[in-house]
This record gives structure tokens, sequence and C-alpha cells, in this order.
């Protein structure tokens, strides 16, 4: 359909001769042909040369398909789903994300994608089922730039995305976050610290990390033992044993999410240490069993839903043609409850 006449009859420049004169994809050309404002510079220049070259002329039958809308957004999580599922943070983005939807004439589509094998995602990407798209939970090689550049439809991620992927983005100030926690924690006046990172392909994780680190190196100290989870439960239980079993000796825990702290936290108390008098400890997220009075967690609070509205906010914004912030930074802020 992206055949043009030229006079004689005969066939003109297509596509797929654009793309391979300019080297990029056939989905690249087709946003710059349409004037989508999300793809690279050094690509769009390199498609408008070969246009040039070329004389290719958009049929105005292609122009109307790629303007055809198909009233829904997907919002794409790489995670398996049980922890889609189990996790409350995902639960609040969702919400977040259906409620911005709401006043909209769009639909949401949830699609849950392994990193393990991307070529169902590679299919659903560019296969038109969406308007616009959302990521969210991105682990470095989720998604590479290749795939963000070849979307036909414009992307925005909640969260900071890895690796070297740059796209529109919501995020929260995860490094901020951490040094909030640091903070807090010195200010009891606990000096032997340690903490239990999340999965360390992650953006928000290893922001969370530094901001801590190095706020606690600012007072001269360092964490005396450092653990590794994923954000889950049992993650944050195991590490704990293992700074136990190892001897290690601390008086305040920084944990980078809510669960992995109250997997801590469980592990404290199968050990009968009392909770904040022995060991003071800060979580990250602030989900709704952090407030329970059983738990009582002090924690950083990450707005899920917040971000998520920002986030949709933007991409109807970039559906439409209309000018938006590509980038979006929200402040954390300290919730301070019985742990520390």
């Amino acid at each position: 359909m992206s055949t043009t006449a030229r006079a004689g009859g005969a066939a003109g420049p297509t596509l797929e001769d654009v793309a391979r004169v300019s080297g990029v994809s056939r989905a690249t050309v087709s946003r710059v042909v349409r004037g989508d404002v999300q793809v690279t510079a050094s690509k769009v220049a390199k498609v408008e040369a070969a246009v040039r070259k070329l004389g290719y002329v958009p049929h105005s039958a292609a122009r109307s398909l790629a303007s055809r809308r198909t009233g829904a957004v997907a919002l794409i999580v790489p995670e398996h789903e049980s922890r889609v599922f189990t996790d409350p943070f995902f639960g609040s983005a969702i919400s977040g994300v259906a409620a911005a939807l709401d006043p909209t004439d769009k639909q949401l589509i949830l699609v849950m994608a392994s990193s393990q094998d991307d070529s169902k995602l590679r299919r659903f990407l560019r296969g038109g089922h969406a308007d616009g798209l959302l990521v969210m939970s991105h682990h470095e090689g989720d998604l590479t730039q290749e795939l963000v550049d070849d979307a036909p439809v414009p992307v925005v991620f909640i969260g900071r995305p890895s690796g070297s992927v740059h796209a529109p983005q919501v995020d929260l100030d995860n490094e901020e976050g951490g040094r909030l926690a640091a903070r807090h924690l010195l200010a009891t006046g606990r000096t032997r610290i340690a903490t239990i990172t999340g999965p360390m392909d992650m953006t928000a994780a290893i922001d969370r990390h530094h901001g801590f680190v190095s706020e606690l190196a600012a007072a001269g100290c360092a964490p005396v033992a450092i653990g590794h989870g994923d954000f889950t439960i049992g993650s944050g239980e195991t590490a704990l044993a293992e700074m136990m079993d190892a001897g290690r000796s601390f008086d305040a825990l920084f944990a980078g999410s809510d669960l992995m702290a109250i997997g801590a936290l469980r592990r404290l108390q199968l050990a009968g240490t009392p909770v904040p008098r022995d060991v003071a400890m800060v979580g990250f997220d602030d989900i709704t069993a952090a407030a329970d009075p059983t738990i009582s967690l002090t924690t950083v609070v990450n707005p899920a839903k917040d971000l998520a509205e920002r986030a949709v906010r933007m991409l109807v914004d970039l559906i439409e043609g209309e000018e938006t912030d590509r980038t979006v930074i929200i402040p954390p802020w300290l919730r301070i409850r019985g742990t520390a």
C-alpha cells in the first residue's frame, strides 16, 4: 500500500526501498513519514536523505492506515505472572493506569513478557494492537533500543529503563529515596547499618543502593553487610538469614523494597531479635502491608499509582501529537512508623 504511481504507470519507491537505502527498519521509516516525534534525530536524517534520493512520496492510503486508531493502550510488564499478581506495587500501578485511562476512549491491554523469549513481544510490538505502549519493571535486556525505535506507536516507561535504552519516562528519584533511608537511620544513632538490595539489573535497585551508600559515605560510614534480593519476601528473608549465619553484627537495616523488609523482619522475629530496639529497619515502596500494626514499617514512599497516572498522561499526549515533558521525576518522602 506504500507504492506510489509514476508517470506511465510505473511503480514508485516503497517504504521497503526507503528502509533499505537508509539502513533502518520499515517500521522506523513509517514512523518518520507520519511525523512521529519519538524517532531519534540521526534516524530521521537517514530516512529523509533516502526519501530525497529515491523521490518517495507517501501514498494517501498508507497514511490513512498509519493513522488508524485501535482504541487501546498496552501495558507491557517483563515479569512472570506470579510476580505481577503477588507484588502490591504492580497492583497499584495497574490501578493508576486504569484510572488515568478511564476518562479517555482507550482500553487497557496487559502484556506480560518473559525476557527469555522476546519473539512474542516483538510480534506484539509490530502488530499494531495498541495506539501506545507503557513499559513497567524493566530489567536490562528486556527491551532493546532497537525494539523501542521500531515500535510503530509511542512508548513511555514507568520507571527509568535499564541499560542503554532511551525513551520518554516517568520515574521516582530512587537515589534520593536511598539517601532518605540512610539519613533517617543515622539520625536515630545507628552506626552499624546493613542493606539488602533489589535486583541489580534494574535501575530502581541500583539507584536506591547508590543513594543509600553515598549518604552513609558522606557521614563517614559504610554498610557492614550487603545482601542481595529480587524484591520478594523470600529473597529478603534469605538475605537476612545469610547475614546472620555469617556472624554479621548490625543495628539497622535498609531493604530496597517493603516485601524484602517484611521477609527480613520475619527472620529477625524468628531469631528473637527485637525491632527496633536491637535492629532498626527501613523499607521502600510503602505498600499497604507496611501500615499493618503488626509490621508498622518505616519506609520510603514510592507512589506507584501517581507514577502510572503521569505516564499515561504523557503517553496520551504523544499519541495525540501534543507537546509534553519527556522525562518526569517525582520526589520520594519518608513514612515513619514503628520499625525505625
